[in-house]
């Protein structure tokens, strides 16, 4: 069994700057593990170049990936969806490949070597090695990037970082975990680049810019990925160019005929139908078709019936995070679970999706979302709409009497009403639909619009009372500052110039 020096577990319980910990040597009878028999997932007939145009909502208020407003769009090309130490396999879910190429499991629960891909470089040309991983956890527990959940979990459930040479490193965690959960947390790891942020003030000692969050604001993290950021025009567009060729993950098998589109181009058009207007005249290469009425009302013009455009509607098995009503329990009246019962029972999903959204989605009864396996509670139930049942807890909270609008009142003349902020103008109807069903239990819902990254900026500082949101998923269900907004459904449909997809989770 592999116990970290005495000076590691110093800096560990200490919560010090893990950037100076070193190990001499590494444990004697490591197994180590390797995977590169795994079938290739990518297409052999995928071609390299030309420009993909998308369109985003909103323009990004910063191109920080960790921090203030840093939960938007743009995330998943800057942090979630660039290489990691080791990755699932798509279709086999072994362990494959990533940054490290070979990993051992220490045997006390807690700890796994990892060696690194020597070739493995920052998309600005720079070497990636062991410091930047250890760089990695004095980052994410430093106060001034302004992210209070980065501290804890990088505190609290990852203890260490420790280098054991520029390309061999053992990361471990607070608490026991089996193998499986234990791959989960520290294979998932994303390095940081120790380089870029050196030369900062650090007044604080905690190793990062004292004016971390203004500095880096709209200035380009490099990644290990195969994007750098290429164009920025604020307001109105932004590009994203490939490395090349020689990008250093091409020498991996299982990134084989991936990332073949040579720029991204996103190009911000704030109304949806207008952005599918510009897809179906050919100045957008994709659409993301969420909407129902879009999907049976508005794709049956020219391009359509002329096979320009072909509608198909596939499925996946992807996992799918919580989404619906957030209540912020920080909020008088709200911190009374009563009176948040009462809400969930007034407000009505399956009418909603029964008489505005033609049937097209499914409700799913866990409030983490489901598609996570083991992790999701097999005999969990969503709340029904029921009037009588909302009522009986609206009285329970001290909200007896009914005024004469119909809206609900206490003894001390407080009216049963909270503001419900959503992200999406297209989502209106349905909001209206649930503030007039709410209605018929004495609650009354002032709907707040507040689209874009502003909306979610909104929600994160906790300046709602109800919000109408859903959030996006990994592996492992979770809630948090790591999860982005997304449209409200367990479909995902999509077109393309020559295919219009509808993909949905059964």
């Amino acid at each position: 069994m592999y116990k970290l020096t005495s000076k590691a577990l110093f800096f560990a319980q200490m919560g010090a700057l893990a950037f100076s910990v070193q190990a001499a040597n590494l444990p004697e009878n490591l197994q180590w593990q390797t995977n590169w028999d795994d079938p290739l997932f990518a297409s052999e007939q995928a071609k390299r170049g030309g420009t993909l145009r998308t369109h985003l909502q909103s323009f990004p208020l910063t191109l920080r990936s960790v921090g203030p407003d840093s939960n938007a769009g743009l995330r998943a090309y800057f942090l979630d969806g660039v290489p990691s130490l080791v990755t699932r396999h798509p279709d086999t879910l072994n362990w494959i490949p990533s940054i490290a190429t070979e990993w051992a499991y220490a045997g006390d629960n807690k700890t796994i070597y990892f060696k690194l891909n020597p070739e493995a470089e920052w998309n600005d040309g720079e070497p990636l090695t062991a410091d930047d991983f250890v760089f990695m956890l004095t980052f994410y527990r430093a106060k001034d990037i302004i992210a209070p959940w980065y501290n804890d979990y990088y505190t609290k459930t990852i203890a260490d970082v420790v280098k054991i040479d520029d390309h061999t490193l053992a990361v471990s965690t607070v608490d026991e975990k089996n193998p499986e959960e234990l791959m989960l947390t520290l294979g998932g790891l994303v390095p940081r680049p120790a380089h870029f942020y050196k030369g900062g003030k650090d007044k604080n000692g905690d190793g990062i810019d004292d004016n971390y969050v203004r500095r880096y604001n709209f200035k380009a993290e490099p990644t290990t990925g195969p994007y750098r950021v290429d164009k920025i025009k604020k307001g109105k567009s932004l590009t994203l160019k490939h490395i090349g060729e020689d990008w250093w993950g091409y020498g991996n098998r299982y990134y084989k005929n991936r990332y073949n589109v040579e720029k991204i181009r996103f190009t911000v058009i704030r109304d949806e139908d207008v952005a599918r207007q510009h897809f179906e005249k050919g100045d957008l290469d994709v659409f993301d078709l969420t909407l129902p009425e879009i999907w049976h009302e508005k794709t049956d013009t020219e391009v359509y019936q002329k096979g320009y455009v072909q509608k198909f509607w596939g499925y996946n098995q992807t996992p799918q995070g919580g989404g619906g009503v957030w209540v912020n329990t920080a909020v008088p009246l709200l911190n009374d679970l009563n009176v948040r019962q009462g809400i969930l029972h007034a407000t009505d999903i399956d009418g909603l999706i029964e008489k505005l959204i033609r049937g097209d989605y499914q409700r799913k009864p866990h409030a983490i979302g489901f598609g996570h396996g083991k992790y999701d509670w097999p005999d969990a139930k969503a709340p029904d709409f029921n009037v009588e049942t909302a009522v009986n807890y609206f009285t329970k909270a001290g909200f007896d009497t009914v005024g004469a609008d119909g809206i609900r009142v206490n003894a001390d003349g407080q009216r049963l009403t909270f503001e419900m902020v959503y992200p999406y103008a297209a989502w209106t109807p349905r909001m209206a639909y649930l503030k007039e069903q709410a209605k018929l239990a004495g609650l009354e819902l002032s709907l707040k619009l507040i689209d874009g990254a502003t909306g979610f900026k909104y929600m994160l500082e906790k300046k709602h009372q109800l919000a109408f949101v859903n959030m996006g998923s990994g592996e492992i269900p979770a809630t948090g500052s790591t999860s982005i907004p997304r449209a409200p459904t367990s479909h995902k449909p999509t077109i393309s110039p020559t295919t219009a997809h509808r993909n949905s989770t059964p």
